[in-house]
């Protein structure tokens, strides 16, 4: 496979730079050591070991990178070309960077191919689904028969759960209800909502412990109770 093709697959990004660059140090990103986007034999090399400006580009011959686009903070379209002369450049390649990370740009007829790879693909399934619907009869000829592909798929379709599971399910969820209540919350004219607690248990006295808690000679009203 060609290396023009290889790289379409591939994305680089350097984790060191923290903030990401701007648009006068994108270029500077672009140029790190481990990038295979970036070819040190450029114009650009020449020109940063001499410190001069990126503007003594176009007065050179050769290989060359610029910003071409930028779409602060996020995008920066990197052009790849080379140089004849001052005003005449071929376009060798584009990449963009996007939020720190480098892809190369597809060319048209890379992307051409693949969308029609993409399509025959989804014809030659077409047509393979089709092929499985026809039938044949010496009397009849060629004939559709849809049904049994229906019936098929309902037959593959697997069950939500039994009837086990869905009531089991349903007894799991009335306990926890019961369990733990919903709390009902009730809305005041012109102030916040109050919950409304749950009306609780009153628990009857127990009479056995009432009775014995009288002695058997206790006097009600200057009279003696009566024994049981």
């Amino acid at each position: 496979m060609d290396d023009k093709v290889k790289q379409l697959d591939i994305s680089w990004h350097d984790p060191t730079w923290n903030p990401l660059p701007n648009k006068d140090q994108i270029l500077d990103y672009f140029s790190g050591r481990s990038n295979p986007f970036y070819d040190r034999t450029c114009n650009n090399e020449t020109i940063r070991m001499q410190r001069l400006s990126l503007a003594h580009l176009e007065n050179m011959v050769g290989l060359e990178y610029i910003l071409l686009h930028e779409q602060q903070p996020i995008l920066y379209v990197i052009r790849k070309q080379r140089r004849h002369s001052p005003k005449q450049v071929t376009t060798i390649a584009d990449y963009y960077v996007i939020a720190g990370v480098a892809y190369q740009a597809p060319d048209l007829a890379s992307m051409c191919n693949s969308r029609l790879m993409t399509m025959f693909h989804h014809l030659d399934s077409a047509f393979t689904q089709a092929l499985s619907y026809s039938r044949y009869h010496p009397a009849k000829g060629y004939t559709w028969n849809f049904n049994e592909h229906n019936e098929e798929k309902k037959k593959k379709t697997p069950d939500a759960g039994s009837m086990f599971q869905i009531n089991r399910v349903d007894t799991l969820l009335a306990s926890l209800t019961q369990r733990f209540p919903h709390t009902h919350v009730q809305q005041q004219d012109g102030g916040k909502p109050t919950p409304i607690e749950p009306a609780k248990k009153v628990e009857k006295p127990n009479i056995s412990k009432v009775s014995k808690s009288f002695p058997s000679n206790a006097v009600h009203d200057g009279k003696p109770l009566p024994e049981k």
